[in-house]
């Protein structure tokens, strides 16, 4: 399995994200994600930035890591014709290392144009409208698209990377695994559920699985729990719930009652490798084979630092044995 490394625009500043990329290629991670927000799930996050031209001066201060998207919505906050230009851009600056993960977005980020917030089924058919937009613009020459979400008028992109990024789809069931088995190169997934790959899988789909989930690093177990508790409470409430509130507040308000106890279904604590390898194993055992670990809260370089001496001997040790 490979463990990435996740930079977190809702709780880093765009400095510190870049400088965090460095740390983890020298660390070691096999690769870097990047979420792409408006806002912060929680204020006590703190940060937002805008990713991509994050994503351009990551691509210039690392030099082998892989790095992608996770994920991007392509659909209300951005046209897809702009996402088109801006990751074949990040293409060219990384040299071939960047993908593109793209996902039917959430509430949280997409209000913010006024143009409303579709139910899902409705987002789905905007995602495949965007993809396909994404994909004939790649092909080169000028394009003309019209369909029922989305045009474009004579557009052309000039700069195009003689390697163009993958697709990754962000799926959660059924119908968004399809839908990644039909138009993306791999799925993008945040639970270890096996029915995921199995959908995917009987749709055709045969890419790699990317998942992700959070911890908090710190000799201090019962420090660590609490901080995870802060700032990721949210992450208990469902992807059903967290695909639809507004902002902030709202998602202060749904997670008020979210217990520290709560927290081991969501992630891992502490400087103890076991139950951070029991959440690896959960994801391999459902068929994932990249796995990226967010550093929750501002100890990234002791983070670091553990996964290169403790974790990641840990994790070899355990598929050894």
């Amino acid at each position: 399995m490979q463990i990435g490394y996740t930079l977190m625009c809702e709780q880093r500043g765009p400095r510190e994200l870049v400088a965090d990329a460095v740390r983890a290629e020298q660390t070691g991670f096999d690769f870097l994600v990047m979420s792409d927000h408006y806002h912060p799930w929680l204020e006590e996050q703190g940060h937002s930035p805008n990713a991509w031209p994050t994503l351009g001066a990551v691509a210039q201060a690392t030099s082998t890591i892989p790095f992608m998207t996770y994920v991007t919505c392509p659909t209300l906050r951005y046209h897809p014709a702009v996402i088109a230009q801006q990751a074949a851009t990040v293409q060219l600056l990384a040299e071939g290392r960047f993908s593109l993960g793209l996902g039917a977005g959430e509430n949280l980020n997409e209000h913010v144009t006024g143009q409303g917030w579709p139910p899902a089924d409705l987002r789905h058919q905007m995602l495949r409208e965007a993809i396909e937009v994404i994909r004939a613009l790649w092909e080169g020459g000028t394009t003309n698209y019209r369909g029922q979400h989305f045009d474009v008028e004579s557009a052309k992109l000039y700069d195009l990377p003689d390697v163009l990024p993958p697709i990754g789809v962000a799926a959660s069931g059924g119908q968004s695994a399809r839908l990644a088995a039909e138009l993306g190169d791999y799925l993008i997934g945040t639970e270890p559920k096996p029915s995921l790959k199995q959908d995917y899988a009987a749709a055709g789909g045969t890419g790699t699985l990317v998942g992700q989930f959070p911890g908090v690093y710190g000799e201090d177990a019962e420090a660590a729990n609490q901080l995870l508790r802060d700032q990721f409470r949210w992450a208990a409430l469902g992807w059903k719930v967290q695909s639809e509130l507004p902002g902030p507040v709202a998602f202060d308000a749904a997670s008020q009652f979210v217990r520290n106890e709560d927290m081991a279904d969501v992630g891992a604590w502490g400087a103890d490798p076991a139950p951070w390898l029991d959440k690896l194993r959960a994801f391999e055992e459902a068929g994932y084979e990249q796995v990226a670990l967010v550093q929750v809260g501002p100890d990234q370089e002791g983070f670091c630092r553990w996964f290169s001496e403790v974790l990641r001997p840990a994790l070899g040790a355990s598929t050894a044995g």
